[in-house]
């Protein structure tokens, strides 16, 4: 299984001395190339004109403190990603109480997507940053749009041969979309409230976060999306499903909730 997640636009800051960002540690080195020209053009950015730096990651005089810190992503310290992102989903997921062997699993299955770093694992080590994968760099365009070669390359060898759960918001899925027998067995997720049948929206992410913890706590391995309604029934989740009119489709699977909470 491979669950595909969305950052968290807070980070926590990587705090205390600890050692830089090594770009050749990342998970997918494949994407190095891509990683380097985003994180160098980034850096530059934010070291020159902070009124520009702020316009083009779209960020308010509040947040000007963000622009400096990325100005010293080179010589930042680095924590594990699965520290770095915070926020509603990230809280439900709560790794760090998660036993050795799911830490293990979630480790091995779970990746996050990234307007500066494309996608890492949970144990990559980066600094805290800002930027989002909508944001449009002078000299690269589009991080969506410059993601997505390097991405295609990549992600379908990292999907392997199971499940691919895919819990991202639009922006992160932009930048790979999976095709063919991949996309055959990709689960997306919406989350509804079981009375209305409408959509969740802020405690979609809180769901989304349970879901996961909950599969990678479980050991569960679901090969493709039936057996991923499966799994997420036996765990106690009222599902509801329907199946892709045509092949090479990803399957849309309904998590209804009683509560929003």
């Amino acid at each position: 299984m491979l669950v595909l997640l969305p950052p968290s636009e807070g980070k926590a800051p990587a705090g205390g001395p600890g050692a830089p960002l090594k770009l050749e540690s990342l998970s997918l080195p494949e994407l190095g190339a891509a990683r380097e020209a985003v994180l160098g053009e980034l850096v530059e950015l934010c070291r020159g004109d902070e009124e520009k730096a702020r316009d083009v990651l779209g960020l308010s005089v509040g947040l000007r403190a963000e622009v400096a810190k990325n100005g010293r992503l080179y010589d930042a310290p680095a924590r594990p990603a699965g520290e770095i992102y915070t926020g509603v989903l990230y809280d439900a997921l709560d790794l760090g109480t998660l036993d050795a062997a799911a830490a293990q699993r979630a480790a091995r299955e779970l990746l996050i997507f990234s307007g500066l770093w494309g996608a890492v694992r949970v144990g990559d080590r980066i600094p805290s940053y800002r930027c989002s994968m909508g944001v449009k760099l002078p000299g690269l365009g589009a991080l969506a749009s410059h993601w997505r070669a390097a991405m295609a390359d990549v992600l379908p060898d990292a999907a392997g041969d199971g499940l691919v759960l895919d819990l991202r918001s639009a922006a992160y899925a932009a930048a790979w979309k999976p095709k063919g027998e991949v996309a055959a067995r990709t689960a997306t997720v919406r989350v509804l409230h079981a009375p209305t049948r409408k959509v969740v929206s802020h405690f979609n992410k809180a769901t989304k976060g349970r879901i996961v913890r909950s599969l990678v706590a479980a050991g569960a391995e679901p090969g493709g999306p039936a057996e991923l309604v499966d799994a997420l029934r036996d765990l106690g989740y009222q599902v509801e499903v329907a199946e892709p009119a045509k092949g090479g489709t990803a399957w849309r699977v309904d998590v209804l909730v009683d509560e929003v909470h």
